[in-house]
């Protein structure tokens, strides 16, 4: 069989070098490595160690110019470009090698270059019969990958949520210190409560546990995920992805450049590349050579019953960076072998799981899944199931497990005067006073190491504040709000739901009775048969603290058309 040739842009890049050297070893391959500079080209191409019938060869080429010339001299059978960075690339690398006939697959990460391609090529690559992939990497192809691999059979899937940790010995060029650069500080999209909506990249962050790897904080990083993966899949409540770095000192570093940014002392960040990847090298040192990536969802499987699982990748031994090659990898294996369709697209959803993961076995790389049922819903148990089923059918429907995780509706707000009342309300992000507030309530039902918590997010028009609830060793209801943590009755009457506070601590310490906040808390179904809260605190000495009131259906699935990807 005639050896296929393959024009890899970019080829000594940080990812680019390491996708050739993992090619090399394919076979019956005709594999040229570009740069700009061709002595790089040529000094890696002599390096690599490649399997019989595989030839290997360095030249410079710079793909911004003159591609279209150089293309038709070399006649490649597929092109692949790693040259990042593709945060407000044109199409121009797939354009010109899809006229010269050739396949073309890219290890773009950027949501707009992504979002846009099979709309700008699709044509153009069916009436060739060729296949064009965008975005053959961590994101979108793999984690979409792992996403279908979780849910097969799901009836509903309510949060998604994606996060990678390389380690802090990883190899990071200047491409992706630009990247993270353009979207620092900047407005980044986020599903939440089941449409898309914005968060700010680098800042929102929060503390993960990475299996088999560590614990440490992530941040939200901007990638066509949420805007693809929300719609297509009709993910009822949350899909979001963070990044996140070993080194402490490099991760609240960016955290504190995207926190300028955003409040305005600081535009553009280019300038600070040298600065950062000085600083990384020296963050090296005490850093380590391990990384991972975790992939989980929630959701209703075939049964009807609320699952959770997950996917998680340990990578050691350096073999980090390799991750972010493999999608291409496999989806040359599989353009070779005939198993795509001609046409532009997204490589998310396009390649198995299977695929990417048959690519790791020559790198320290393992995958684990685990899947789990969630136990019963933490009201059903404090009530007890009898009880629980008396619930009006809201109520029911609001704390069951197979309930919608997303409700909205409408409140009044009213807030004491006192200082103290206004102090706590702004360090709680308590709401604003006002009438018909629109307000969306999601329930995010988490099970970590065997434990139930149900994480409630209020949103009074557009003013967030979130609480953890629990179950303590003697099945008492426990609600946190930040260091504060209540605990609370569960009292049924006549199809009314009262729950108020019984204790509080503060930092773990008990507070004195003298100083309990008041709850006159009840849910309840109002005349047109929907769900009725009424919360109002009240504050020992210090009188009201806030009293809101209002109804919530459960919002409707997202009726949305999915992007073009």
């Amino acid at each position: 069989m005639t050896a296929r040739r393959i024009l890899l842009i970019g080829g000594t890049g940080v990812f680019g070098s390491r996708l050739a050297r993992h090619l090399a070893t394919f076979g019956r391959l005709d594999l040229i490595v570009t740069s700009r500079d061709e002595a790089k080209a040529k000094a890696l191409a002599h390096s690599l160690r490649h399997a019989a019938g595989t030839r290997v060869s360095g030249i410079g080429l710079d793909h911004r110019h003159d591609l279209a010339a150089r293309l038709a001299e070399l006649g490649p059978w597929l092109v692949i470009d790693a040259s990042g960075p593709f945060q407000g690339a044109g199409y121009d690398v797939s354009r010109a090698a899809l006229e010269a006939g050739a396949h073309i697959v890219d290890l773009a990460d950027a949501r707009d270059y992504i979002l846009g391609y099979g709309a700008a090529l699709d044509d153009l690559a069916r009436s060739r019969g060729l296949v064009a992939l965008a975005g053959a990497s961590s994101t979108p192809a793999l984690s979409a990958a792992a996403i279908a691999e979780l849910t097969q059979g799901w009836k509903r899937i309510d949060s998604i949520d994606i996060a990678i940790a390389p380690g802090g010995r990883s190899e990071v060029g200047e491409a992706v210190i630009a990247a993270i650069l353009t979207y620092a500080g900047r407005p980044v999209p986020v599903w939440r409560e089941g449409t898309l909506q914005e968060t700010t990249g680098w800042l929102d962050s929060r503390v993960l546990t990475m299996p088999r790897l560590r614990v440490q904080r992530v941040a939200a990083v901007e990638t066509v995920d949420a805007q693809a993966l929300g719609p297509a899949l009709r993910v009822a409540s949350r899909v979001a992805f963070h990044a996140g770095l070993e080194s402490r000192i490099e991760q609240w570093g960016l955290m504190a450049l995207a926190w300028l940014r955003r409040v305005g002392p600081i535009g553009r960040l280019d300038g600070l590349i040298p600065v950062l990847l000085a600083a990384r090298r020296l963050s090296r040192i005490i850093t380590s050579d391990r990384g991972g990536m975790l992939v989980t969802a929630t959701g209703l499987d075939g049964t009807g019953g609320l699952r959770h699982a997950r996917w998680s990748l340990l990578a050691e031994k350096g073999d980090g960076p390799q991750v972010p090659t493999l999608a291409a990898a496999a989806a040359i294996q599989a353009i070779r072998d005939g198993l795509l369709k001609p046409g532009a697209r997204s490589a998310g959803g396009a390649l198995p799981l299977r695929w990417i993961e048959a690519e790791m076995k020559p790198y320290a790389l393992s995958t684990h899944i685990e899947s789990t049922a969630h136990g019963p819903a933490l009201l059903k148990r404090v009530l007890g199931g009898g009880a629980f089923s008396t619930l009006p059918a809201p109520l029911r429907n609001f704390h069951g497990l197979d309930g919608y995780p997303v409700w909205h509706g409408q409140a009044s707000v009213a807030n004491g005067a006192s200082p103290i009342a206004r102090l706590l309300r702004r360090i709680m992000d308590l709401p604003k006073a006002g009438n018909h507030v629109p307000i969306t309530i999601s329930v995010d039902r988490l099970s970590s190491e065997g434990r139930a918590t149900e994480v409630w997010t209020r949103n009074f028009g557009g003013a967030r504040f979130s609480s953890r609830l629990q179950l303590d060793g003697r099945n008492r209801l426990i609600e946190r709000f930040g260091l504060v943590a209540f605990q609370l009755g569960a009292e049924l009457h006549h199809g009314r739901l009262s729950l108020p506070i019984v204790s509080a601590r503060l930092l773990g310490i008990p507070l004195p009775r003298i100083l309990l906040p008041r709850s006159d808390a009840f849910e309840e179904i109002d005349a047109a048969g929907r769900f009725r809260f009424d919360v109002k605190l009240t504050l020992p000495l210090f009188g009201l603290l806030v009293h809101y009131a209002g109804w919530l259906v459960p919002k409707q699935e997202p009726k949305i058309t999915p992007p073009d990807a």
